[in-house]
């Protein structure tokens, strides 16, 4: 072999070794942004969980409870969840507690009276608002994971990622769809 073959040997692997290590690097940011944007998507999770608790306080006894059991379980479901999971995993049960908590804060808001008697009492409107924003929060958050994972997906369905396996052992991460959409009349 002539040291011109020799070369372009050498350059093509420099070109391939280049290669799957900037697609390696992506891959790994990808997995970050998704870690993050899920970390902000349980934190927005809490703050509406946390939100509705202090809503149901100034509610009837009985509509309160239902509220506080639907974002209690969302709470406690979330620290479950935390406990040694691997960041990518959508811990089972979450879409379905999620959407307790957000069919319960519809039934609550359907009315229209319930708004119109927390508007009208001392801080109702800031405690109000404070659950419309974190109700904001949760779409906004949700949108922004979702979009990370499909990134991330697209990515890593491509033939040189898998063939290579430049994810390693991560788990490909999983879409979150829930019912997000604030109660009528609350934003």
């Amino acid at each position: 072999m002539s040291v011109e073959g020799v070369l372009v040997v050498v350059a093509v692997l420099l070109v391939l070794g280049w290669y799957l290590s900037y697609t390696a690097t992506r891959v790994d940011r990808l997995h970050q942004k998704v870690e993050g944007s899920r970390a902000a998507l349980d934190a927005q999770l809490v703050r509406r969980a946390a939100a509705a608790v202090e809503v149901a306080q100034r509610l009837d006894p009985a509509t309160g409870m239902l509220l506080v059991d639907a974002a209690t379980e969302s709470l406690s479901h979330g620290e479950r969840a935390e406990s040694g999971a691997d960041p990518l995993d959508v811990p089972p049960r979450l879409e379905e507690v999620e959407n307790h908590l957000s069919r319960t804060l519809s039934e609550v808001f359907q009315d229209g009276q319930t708004l119109a008697q927390l508007r009208s009492e001392p801080f109702g409107p800031d405690v109000l608002d404070v659950l419309a924003q974190a109700c904001q929060r949760v779409q906004w958050a949700r949108r922004f994971y979702n979009d990370a994972v499909a990134q991330t997906q697209r990515v890593r369905r491509k033939r040189v990622v898998r063939w290579a396996r430049l994810a390693g052992r991560a788990p490909m991460p999983q879409m979150i769809e829930i019912d997000d959409a604030p109660p009528a009349g609350l934003v």
